[in-house]
């Protein structure tokens, strides 16, 4: 888990990165909750995801947002962290240039970068998304979304309602040549307490099916 240093727009971006040898290894970026409310690369979360993925045989990085941690600059509210998560999606790929497979992860305000930046990174082939911040953010940039992918929620969300979530995820699934997956965790809350065992695997499952089709 070697400690990485990187440029972003708003200066150095510090992060964490597994790498695997494998010629063509998958790889994939993983972007952490909202920066003011204790959001970092070291989320639990965040933390176990990098692991699924490492587990899987994916070059898989995650890292703090300009003004996290060691990453230099100032909170922008979401457009900077989309820069930020650019960044780092092209030093991820300029490491691995025969990677043919291309992941992202987000976690609450950073479910909301991470499709963002799907939609304008059309190498991205497959996301997941947990705990989307579906009535705080707009979500209709994904019209349409470009890529099949995960969406998971707890059950006993209290920052974004199940409802809204649902909403967005049965507008999604209407798109034709795209499939949405979407899991409800029972008893789980929006930091998923007490449930993350669960809720990563169902990520890891999703994962492992998904790896196995594209095989």
């Amino acid at each position: 888990m070697p400690e990485v240093i990187f440029n972003g727009p708003a200066g150095r971006i510090e992060g964490r990165y597994h790498h695997n040898k494998a010629p063509g290894a998958p790889i994939a970026i993983i972007l952490h909750p909202h920066p003011q409310f204790g959001g970092t690369m070291n989320n639990p979360i965040v933390h176990q995801l990098y692991y699924a993925y490492a587990e899987r045989g994916f070059s898989v990085l995650r890292f703090n947002f300009r003004g996290v941690g060691r990453s230099q600059g100032l909170f922008e509210n979401g457009a900077g962290e989309l820069s930020d998560a650019a960044s780092a999606l092209d030093w991820l790929q300029a490491l691995n240039k025969e990677a043919r497979v291309c992941w992202i992860a987000g976690v609450s305000f950073g479910a909301w970068i991470s499709m963002q930046l799907l939609m304008r990174r059309p190498e991205i082939s497959g996301f997941i998304s947990i705990a989307p911040l579906a009535k705080h953010y707009d979500f209709s940039f994904l019209a349409p979304c470009p890529a099949s992918g995960l969406f998971v929620n707890g059950e006993r969300d209290s920052v974004t309602s199940p409802e809204a979530v649902n909403g967005l995820v049965t507008k999604l699934k209407t798109q034709r040549g795209i499939t949405i997956e979407h899991k409800l965790i029972p008893g789980a809350n929006h930091f998923f307490q007490d449930k993350i065992d669960d809720l990563v695997g169902v990520c890891g499952d999703y994962l492992d099916r998904r790896l196995a089709l594209e095989s």
